[in-house]
């Protein structure tokens, strides 16, 4: 029946150091069975450590991991069996081919009938034609493309993706967070999925953890994040010297995100957005278009970035 346990991961209170560096930083959090949680924070915020803690890759400083209601230091390869991972940062063996890889790893997974499993996977990723090509020989695009048929083979109950999107062309991105989908929808598989695209993490996360510096900031559905946050984003286009309307908004102490010249995204709180555009006017800014957008998770990534202690 353990299989069976609506936990499926649960980490309690990790913290991993290096010397006197603390990576991740008493960090708890729960996946249950189904549920796609996204791990969200700026470059440096402890994701990447925190999933390579998850696969075994690296040993945590003190705190408790335990998959399907076991522990995983003391069941490590009962779990790892269960669950598998795809990175856009971690590559394969580059001297043999996707299919030797491939191979490589049915064989640890133990993977039954494993030639058709392989074929059907590259299929799927559309990496067939790559079959016999040296890993190393292929683009980065292809490189995920062939983690991501790698982290199938086992048929894990639950798959750490890191960045699975990185390197992708557009078609394909989407044709992944579709998969991702089908994924949960038909086979209840339980995903930690980290990215720096806000939108595909809106598109499919059930529930959001940011985290900055190792610490956990803020956590809850992608509707909870936004509620909490109460600005909004001012898009305007202008006519004015770059220079000056930088300046007024610097001497205004306003947080902004600069685009190309004409262009700038303004956040402000909801109630002082148009006295903001007022005194821009009124300081002779020739503003040609203004757009006020509610707040998304891109904005409460900005600021978590932004705001940094």
């Amino acid at each position: 029946m353990d299989g069976m346990t609506d936990s499926v991961l649960k980490v309690e209170k990790l913290v991993k150091d290096y010397g006197d560096y603390r990576a991740v930083d008493n960090i708890s959090f729960e996946i249950k069975k189904g549920q796609i949680l996204g791990l969200l924070g700026p470059n440096g915020a402890g994701k990447t450590t925190t999933i390579q803690i998850l696969v075994g890759i690296t040993n945590m400083s003190s705190g408790k991991i335990s998959y399907f209601g076991k522990d995983f230091q003391k069941y490590r390869q009962a779990s790892l069996q269960r669950i598998n991972s795809t990175s856009a940062y971690n590559t394969l063996l580059g001297r043999i081919t996707v299919m030797e890889n491939m191979m490589t790893f049915a064989g640890l997974y133990r993977v039954k009938d494993r030639r058709k499993k392989i074929t059907e996977l590259l299929e799927r990723f559309e990496v067939s034609h790559l079959a016999q090509n040296r890993y190393q020989e292929l683009s980065a695009g292809e490189r995920t493309r062939v983690n991501l048929a790698k982290s199938l083979l086992n048929d894990p109950e639950l798959l750490l993706m890191d960045e699975p999107t990185a390197s992708l062309d557009p078609d394909i991105a989407d044709k992944t967070l579709a998969w991702v989908e089908q994924l949960r929808s038909q086979h209840n598989v339980s995903i930690l999925f980290t990215s720096h695209n806000m939108s595909e993490v809106e598109q499919i996360c059930d529930d959001v953890i940011f985290l900055d510096r190792g610490k956990i900031v803020s956590q809850g559905s992608p509707a909870d994040h936004t509620k909490k946050f109460d600005k909004v984003e001012i898009a305007l286009t202008f006519k004015a010297p770059y220079e000056r309307i930088i300046k007024i908004l610097d001497s205004k102490k306003l947080s902004y995100q600069s685009h190309e010249t004409g262009r700038v995204s303004i956040y402000s709180p909801k109630e002082e957005a148009a006295v903001i555009i007022a005194e821009l006017v009124d300081a002779g800014i020739k503003i040609s278009n203004t757009q006020i957008h509610q707040p998304d998770l891109k904005q409460v990534f900005i600021d978590i970035a932004r705001n940094r202690k």
